[in-house]
């Protein structure tokens, strides 16, 4: 598991590295542009369930920390996917990666 980190507080919230790989590319290419967005998800039932909206902003400090020590190979399709939504006003959210099982 990764982990984003984000805010002058830093808080820290957990992700598949896989994901967050992903998510990182989606990211960082929008704060190039200088676009602000919203980064939302569900908390697994386990630690009580609910759900996370960041609001994301170039401004704000953030840190992507990886488990494992090799770049993942990226699906550029699921990429393009997390894009899209991230444009428009429901804002990035984490999608199961195209050709995975569900989960």
């Amino acid at each position: 598991m990764g982990t984003l980190v984000y805010g002058p507080h830093g808080s820290e919230f957990e992700f598949d590295d896989r994901l967050l790989a992903h998510l990182r590319v989606v990211i960082v290419t929008k704060f190039r542009r200088r676009e602000s967005f919203t980064l939302s998800w569900e908390l697994h039932r386990e630690s009580g369930g609910g759900r996370v909206s960041l609001w994301l902003d170039p401004a704000i400090p953030l840190q992507f920390h990886f488990r494992g020590s090799r770049e993942p190979t990226l699906n550029r399709e699921w990429i393009e996917q997390l894009a899209i939504i991230a444009g428009t006003t429901t804002g990035l959210v984490p999608l199961d990666e195209p050709g995975a099982p569900a989960s």
